[in-house]
C-alpha cells in the first residue's frame, strides 16, 4: 500500500516541481508589474525634476527678459546665467544673455556665445544682426559686411521683420562711412522697394540717397513724403537740395521758395535758393529773352570774369613749339575788353558765344586754382557746366 522512501522522495519532488511551474508565471507577473510601477516611478520623479528645472530656468529668463527690456543689463545678465544653470544649452537663454552682455559693453564674452550660437543656426538673423554690430565697433568692415548681408537675408520670425528693415539701415550706414557709395546705394534701391509710401522712412530714405550722391532717387523719395505733408520743411529743403545737384534749377526754386517761406532762419536752404536764382537770371542761353537782355547779361558776365581774375593769379601759359605762345586768360581777357559791347553783342550772335566760351574758361581755370567761387562767379561755373562742349 505504502511506496519504498525512495518512491516517496521522488514523488514529492515530482509535486515540489510541479507547484513551482505553476506559480512561475504568476512570480514573473509579479515582478514585471514591479518592474514596470518602479520604471513609471523614476520616470515621474525625473519628469518632475526636470519640469522643476524647467520652470526654474523660465522664471530666471522672465525676471532677465524684464531687465533687458527696461536696459538694466546688469541684473539681467545675473538673471540669465541663472537661466542657463537650469538649461545650460538653451538657445534663446545664450542669445539674450549676449545681448545684455553687449549692453554692459563686454563684448569680448558676447561675441563668443554668438559665435557659438552661428555656429548651432548660421541663418538666424538675430545673431548676424548683433555679430555684425560688434565687428563695425571694432572697425572690421569686411566681416560686419558679411554679418549684416546674412542678417538681411535671414529668415526672420513674423513680427520681427522690421529688424531686417534695421538691419539693412545699418548696413547702408557702414558703407557710406566706408565710401562705397556704389553698394550704399545699391543696398538703398532695395530698401525702397520695400517701404511703401510711409513719409517717415521716404525722407530717411531720401536724405541716404543724398549721402550716396544718388540725387535722382533722393529726389523721388523726397516727393513721395511731400505727398503726406506738402509743408514739411526736411522734404522741401532735401528735395531743393537734391535738384539743384541734378541742374534742375527751376525745379529746385519752388521747392526752396516754399521751404524758405516755411522757415526764414534756414540760412542753408537761404543761400541754395540765392545761388539758384542767379543761375536762372545770370543765364543768357536760356529761352525767352530779348537779344537786349542777353547781351546786358553777358556784358555783365564778362565783367565778373575779368574781377575774378583779378583775385586769383593764373600762370601764363607754357610755351608751345608754334612761332608765338598762347595767350594767357588775362592777355585774352584784355584783347577782348573793346569789342566787349551790348551793342556790338546784340548785333553779332557769335560774339555772344566766343564772349561766354571765354567766361566759361575763367571760370573753370580759375576754381581749379583757387579753389569753388562764390555768388556771381559760383553761378557762372554752374552755368558754364550746363553748357559744357560748346
Amino acid at each position: 500500500m505504502f511506496g519504498t522512501y525512495e518512491e516517496d522522495v521522488a514523488l514529492a519532488r515530482h509535486f515540489n516541481i510541479r507547484l513551482y511551474l505553476r506559480q512561475q508565471p504568476v512570480m514573473l507577473g509579479v515582478l514585471s508589474v514591479l518592474v514596470v510601477i518602479f520604471f513609471l516611478f523614476v520616470s515621474g520623479l525625473a519628469r518632475a525634476y526636470y519640469a522643476q528645472r524647467q520652470s526654474l530656468g523660465n522664471r530666471w529668463f522672465n525676471r532677465g527678459i524684464a531687465d533687458l527690456e527696461a536696459k538694466r543689463f546688469s541684473p539681467a545678465v545675473t538673471e540669465f546665467r541663472t537661466a542657463l544653470l537650469y538649461s545650460r544649452d538653451d538657445f534663446d537663454y545664450q542669445l539674450n544673455l549676449a545681448e545684455a552682455l553687449i549692453g554692459l559693453k563686454h563684448t569680448g564674452e558676447a561675441s563668443a556665445y554668438l559665435l557659438n550660437l552661428w555656429d548651432r543656426e548660421p541663418d538666424n538673423g538675430l545673431v548676424n544682426l548683433e555679430l555684425a554690430r560688434i565687428a563695425a565697433q571694432q572697425g572690421q568692415f569686411k566681416e560686419a559686411s558679411h554679418y549684416y548681408h546674412d542678417a538681411v537675408y535671414a529668415a526672420w520670425p513674423a513680427g520681427e521683420e522690421s529688424k531686417r528693415t534695421q538691419a539693412r539701415l545699418e548696413l547702408i550706414e557702414l558703407l557710406l562711412r566706408a565710401n562705397d557709395k556704389t553698394e550704399a546705394q545699391s543696398e538703398l534701391i532695395s530698401l525702397s522697394e520695400n517701404v511703401g509710401d510711409d513719409p517717415v522712412q521716404q525722407q530717411h530714405i531720401g536724405d541716404l540717397f543724398v549721402r550716396a550722391q544718388d540725387y535722382e532717387r533722393a529726389l523721388v523719395a523726397y516727393r513721395t513724403s511731400l505727398k503726406s505733408d506738402k509743408h514739411n520743411e526736411a522734404d522741401l529743403a532735401g528735395a531743393g537740395y537734391a535738384a539743384f545737384q541734378l541742374a534742375r534749377y527751376a525745379e529746385a526754386q519752388q521747392y526752396l521758395q516754399a521751404m524758405v517761406a516755411e522757415n526764414p532762419k534756414d540760412t542753408a536752404s537761404a543761400d541754395l535758393l540765392k545761388t539758384t536764382e542767379m543761375v536762372l537770371h545770370t543765364d543768357p542761353y536760356r529761352r525767352s529773352i530779348t537779344s537786349v537782355q542777353r547781351a546786358r547779361i553777358v556784358k555783365q558776365a564778362f565783367e565778373i570774369a575779368g574781377e575774378r581774375l583779378k583775385s586769383c593769379v593764373i600762370p601764363s601759359s607754357a610755351p608751345t613749339t608754334a612761332s608765338s605762345p598762347p595767350l594767357s586768360l588775362n592777355e585774352e581777357w584784355a584783347a577782348a575788353s573793346p569789342k566787349v559791347t551790348e551793342l556790338r553783342l546784340r548785333a553779332n550772335p557769335d560774339l555772344v558765344d566766343s564772349t561766354m566760351e571765354l567766361v566759361f574758361r575763367i571760370e573753370r581755370q580759375t576754381s581749379i586754382l583757387c579753389g569753388t567761387p562764390t555768388g556771381e562767379d559760383l553761378a557762372l561755373l554752374l552755368i558754364s557746366k550746363l553748357h559744357e562742349g560748346m
